[in-house]
């Protein structure tokens, strides 16, 4: 049933009038008149019985009354809903893999608490999503952040986690590497990274002008994979920096070898343009997170 419809017949059964309910609808006492003859149709029943004071409710009308009544508050409660429900569109930019970010857990909540939020995903290096973030291509975004090199107040930023880069060189290199400070690992060969990589940000710390060495190492190709990486060290190209979890991990499985005197720390951030972080769905994206992070 039409909402119109059901709401002439409640005004008419409470008014006892035609007239009376076409003046409370703000409507003519013919299209009052339509909705109930519509109603009767629809249902086969006489609702209402015609008397010298008006219109009175048949036994069937004051049967379907409440019933009307019903449905027409839990009509209004679901537009009223409607009015409250985070709408559009969520672009992030991610980082990493999946696993390591909680991606899927992470778009699993935004889903069950913003369904009317749709998502768009988009794979880069960290600092491809920080450009993107400025120049509204992304609305959040996963970033690594080093300590001690806070964004300004542009940004807003969540660290979520914090963990290590270690040096990861070919198995057999032990004696290169193990013992080994910055300035003697510089002598080594390197893999380089692009300026939008967080390696790159890591590896400035340590090496280049003004730099903890000040020293410029060798560096051997240019990468912007993280598997690419890993796939030239076991080649025995050069030295990269690896998470903590993956150097351990492919130092037990395939020999590979850890410096174990150097270490860098980075965090795992979730990101956006301070002044939208308001947005009713970047705030809708921000709470999803909460919950997953805590």
């Amino acid at each position: 049933m039409e909402p119109q419809t059901l709401r002439a017949f409640a005004a008419v059964a409470r008014e006892g009038h035609v007239s009376r309910a076409a003046q409370r609808l703000h409507l003519s006492q013919p299209a009052v008149s339509l909705q109930l003859k519509t109603l009767a149709e629809a249902t086969g029943l006489q609702l209402f019985a015609r008397t010298p004071q008006g219109m009175a409710l048949t036994r069937d009308g004051a049967a379907l009354l409440p019933l009307a009544d019903k449905a027409l508050a839990d009509f209004g409660q679901a537009a009223a809903a409607l009015h409250t429900t985070v709408r559009g569109t969520l672009r992030i930019g991610t980082i990493l893999d999946p696993e390591f970010t909680r991606l899927g857990a992470f778009l699993k909540q935004l889903v069950e608490t913003s369904p009317q939020v749709g998502t768009e995903l988009s794979q880069s290096m960290s600092g491809d999503v920080l450009a993107r973030l400025g120049r509204r291509e992304l609305d959040v975004g996963f970033f690594l952040d080093l300590p001690h090199d806070p964004l300004d107040a542009t940004y807003r930023l969540r660290p979520l986690t914090r963990f290590t880069y270690c040096v990861l060189a070919p198995a057999g290199w032990g004696p290169q590497v193990r013992g080994k400070d910055w300035k003697a690992l510089a002598a080594l060969p390197w893999l380089a990274t692009p300026p939008a990589s967080a390696h790159h940000r890591l590896q400035r710390r340590v090496f280049g002008p003004g730099s903890l060495t000040g020293l410029e190492p060798r560096r051997v190709a240019l990468v912007d994979q993280e598997a690419s990486m890993l796939d030239l060290v076991k080649s025995g190209v050069g030295l990269s920096l690896v998470r903590d979890s993956i150097a351990m991990r492919e130092a037990q499985a395939r020999g590979l070898v850890v410096a174990d005197q150097v270490a860098l720390e980075c965090d795992l951030s979730f990101i956006c343009l301070a002044e939208r972080a308001g947005e009713p769905v970047l705030a809708s994206a921000w709470a999803a997170l909460e919950a997953v992070w805590g």
